[in-house]
């Protein structure tokens, strides 16, 4: 009896060997159906939760992406445990979308600073992050790259180290290969696609506004395309060729369509509480690898409840 016991209690504090599939592509295709293809007999919730607490690694790197590039010859690991605490960032209230030795991309949730300001020092995507990097060794730092506005949910790109900040800030008009919002405007869009160009300025107010001269103001260049709508709300796809602050909804208030929620370049109510621009697509070339990274987001569901659209993430087709 003793024996038996005393085995059992060996059991129960082993070490469970954490279970880790590995496997090496073969063709070039993306993440998900890879992974459908590795495990027939794993639903695809099951998969997706994988890739959201990013238990998945390609070449070692940790990545969340469903649409993730696979080329042949990648590495792909699965990793089945739940509690290694570098993977629980859901408890510091992110949701990374990827992340490497030099870089790490966020969907960033509406309402969340990305970084500090006068009247808000703690809770931001800077703050949190920071956080969780010192989880792994107490000495690792955050580097702000660019920024969203606090309403402004969506795909947020952070540095891992000050010399790929700066190099990102410095070759960022020619790295960025796409950036595009989703955004929810009042009104009916007449035109489908249309293009905005103007030189936006910032007053000492910190109100930022259109000119058509170049005269002390920055060229600002904001493409849309509208994807639904009704008698109330359009439903557009932007693209910026320029990141000036601001430009969107100034942009969207020049063309007399404000941002839904914008309280600030436009009317300022709501259905959903909250100003209707996602960062949704982002993609640039690796500051070290050279790769071309894409980012991509669902459109957040409230914006197609409010724009009462027949399309759906499926339907529409992105840019």
């Amino acid at each position: 009896m003793k024996v038996k016991k005393t085995i059992q209690a060996m059991r129960k504090s082993a070490p469970i060997k954490a279970k880790i599939d590995k496997f090496t592509v073969h063709k070039e295709e993306t993440l998900l159906p890879f992974l459908i293809e590795q495990f027939p007999n794993k639903v695809r919730t099951v998969l997706k939760e994988l890739l959201r607490d990013r238990h998945v690694f390609i070449n070692g790197t940790a990545v969340g992406q469903f649409n993730y590039p696979l080329a042949a010859g990648a590495f792909v690991e699965v990793h089945w445990e739940k509690n290694h605490p570098r993977k629980q960032h859901g408890s510091i209230g992110l949701d990374i979308v990827f992340e490497d030795n030099d870089l790490i991309v966020i969907n960033k949730p509406s309402g969340l600073l990305t970084v500090a300001t006068a009247t808000e020092k703690r809770k931001t995507a800077y703050s949190l992050l920071s956080e969780y990097v010192k989880l792994e060794a107490p000495a690792n730092k955050i580097f702000i790259v660019h920024r969203l506005d606090r309403e402004t949910s969506g795909l947020l790109l952070f540095a891992k180290n000050n010399m790929v900040k700066q190099h990102i800030q410095e070759t960022w008009e020619t790295m960025v290969e796409q950036r595009t919002y989703v955004g929810v405007v009042e009104g009916i869009v007449e035109k489908d696609v249309g293009t905005v160009t103007s030189w936006l300025t910032e007053t000492s107010a910190f109100n930022v506004y259109s000119q058509q001269n170049a005269a002390g103001g920055k060229r600002a260049v904001t493409h849309y395309r509208k994807i639904g709508g009704n008698s109330r709300y359009s439903l557009l796809h932007l693209n910026l060729d320029t990141g000036r602050k601001h430009q969107i909804r100034v942009h969207m208030q020049d063309i007399g369509h404000p941002i839904v929620g914008d309280k600030k370049y436009g009317l300022g109510s709501s259905p959903i509480h909250r100003l209707a621009l996602h960062a949704q697509i982002l993609a640039f070339t690796h500051p070290k690898t050279g790769q071309l990274l894409r980012f991509e987001t669902p459109i957040p569901e409230n914006f197609l409840q409010i724009t009462a659209t027949t399309c759906s993430r499926k339907k529409i087709k992105l840019p």
